[in-house]
């Protein structure tokens, strides 16, 4: 039996119950593995609310790091007693143990912690495919992040810094444009004192590219903070899903380009997965990205972890220790 946080209904963090559920053995292609560490994600709330509908009951959790106990026929690339970790669909993370697809489940280093990749696994791989996976960027380049003080920012700060990319944030308050620049943005807008797309143009005359996962409340701003042939990466809606728009808007802004990627599109096949999480790794052990994890809360209390990260009250990552 394994301690899970599932979901009945969609609605507020008062819809978690924790229940005892069998775990079992992994059938072909699939790992039976027991958590220590669970990360949290703004991905978690779209589940949760809805705007991302899943068939219910279901447990929540896009992202653990854990002891592989068991493999299923065909699986090769782990074997029990492993140390490992993830991102992965279908979610369920939440959790003491669990089976699962074992394609997307990657070995982790030993001086990896298992907090450390928990936290990691979500944010790290999405600023890997930001990065290295979606328009081309080199070294000279300019970017603007929104929410640039949060797991996914501060990961996306040192990376940009760890090659030569000049990054200016965006983030809700003096104290948090702060941490941004202590890790390594170039800049940071706080964005309840100023319009963040005059002052971005006034740093840069316009960047080559825009990652934003808050969504609707930046969208506009983001378009207007591009270079001409620029890109906006929307890959997020902390604020709400970005409203419908005509794409005749992007032609006189300067032949602007829009893509809303996932995570999970880029991860989907196994040898680009472990690619990229080699490389996520690698940049950790090389110190270049260092996790910054400022809560921590029993599995027991995710409800208030979530409640914790949707009114904007946490900076850096989030996990649930098991």
């Amino acid at each position: 039996m394994a301690l899970t946080a599932i979901i009945e209904a969609h609605g507020g963090p008062e819809e978690f119950k924790l229940v005892d559920r069998e775990v079992g053995e992994p059938g072909p292609g699939e790992i039976r593995i027991a958590h220590k560490s669970c990360g949290l994600n703004f991905i978690d709330v779209y589940q949760r609310t809805g705007l991302y509908p899943m068939e219910l009951p279901h447990a929540l959790g896009m992202e653990a790091a854990g002891i592989v106990e068991a493999v299923g026929e065909g699986v090769t690339h782990l074997k029990p007693g492993d140390r490992a970790a993830y991102a992965a669909n279908p979610p369920g993370a939440y959790c003491e143990a669990r089976v699962m697809p074992a394609a997307q489940v990657c070995p982790m280093p030993d001086d990896v912690s298992f907090d450390d990749a928990a936290a990691a696994m979500l944010k790290g791989l999405t600023v890997q495919y930001l990065f290295h996976r979606t328009t081309p960027l080199k070294a000279g380049d300019t970017v603007l992040f929104h929410a640039a003080a949060g797991g996914v920012g501060l990961i996306a700060c040192q990376w940009a810094k760890s090659e030569g990319i000049t990054l200016i944030g965006t983030a809700g308050s003096d104290d948090k444009c702060a941490l941004a620049l202590e890790y390594g943005a170039d800049h940071c807008i706080n964005y309840n004192a100023e319009d963040f797309a005059p002052k971005v143009r006034e740093l840069t005359g316009g960047v080559d590219a825009v990652m934003d996962g808050v969504g609707a409340t930046t969208f506009e701003g983001s378009l207007d903070s591009l270079k001409p042939l620029g890109m906006l990466m929307s890959f997020g809606n902390a604020s709400g899903p970005v409203p419908p728009f005509s794409l005749g808007v992007l032609g006189p802004k300067g032949s602007l380009k829009v893509t809303r990627p996932t995570l999970f599109t880029h991860i989907a096949d196994h040898a680009a997965c472990q690619d990229m999480a080699a490389m996520l790794f690698g940049k950790m052990q090389s110190g270049a990205v260092k996790m910054r994890i400022d809560q921590r809360f029993p599995l027991a209390e995710v409800a208030d972890a979530h409640r914790a990260l949707e009114a904007r009250k946490t900076t850096g990552s989030t996990v649930l220790e098991v």
